[in-house]
């Protein structure tokens, strides 16, 4: 290849890395139920806080190892940077929300407690 292909290979992977394309992954709560349910142990429920009941993507709650977890869906990323500034406007008090509150891309995971490593790995895992 000549030095003028390369540099212009180089320039456009840049520019789309610059524009962002090919590369953030969203996770869908389509695809990760059948993991989730596949969890020995694990127990999903419907029912979700007011907060996650309003993300676009759906949302689910995770019984797993004695703690739960809500795992909310946004659209996008920016939905899910909403849905955390939400958790932390209408947390209690007494509440340690940095500890439980856990955005990861378009997906906000909310822990009833702070989950054990083993625990929190599952889910993530299933993430998709």
């Amino acid at each position: 290849m000549s030095r003028a292909g390369l540099t212009l290979l180089i320039a456009i992977g840049a520019a789309l890395l610059v524009a962002g394309c090919g590369g953030t992954t969203a996770y869908s709560l389509a695809k990760t139920k059948p993991c989730l349910a596949a969890i020995r142990g694990a127990e999903l429920s419907n029912k979700v806080d007011f907060i996650a009941s309003n993300a676009l993507g759906g949302a689910i709650a995770v019984r797993l190892d004695h703690n739960e977890v809500t795992i909310s869906f946004g659209q996008d990323e920016v939905e899910a940077k909403r849905i955390t500034r939400a958790y932390r406007m209408h947390r209690g008090r007494n509440i340690g929300i940095d500890d439980v509150l856990r955005p990861q891309k378009n997906v906000v995971l909310l822990w009833a407690a702070h989950p054990a490593d083993d625990t929190a790995a599952k889910i993530s895992g299933c993430l998709s």
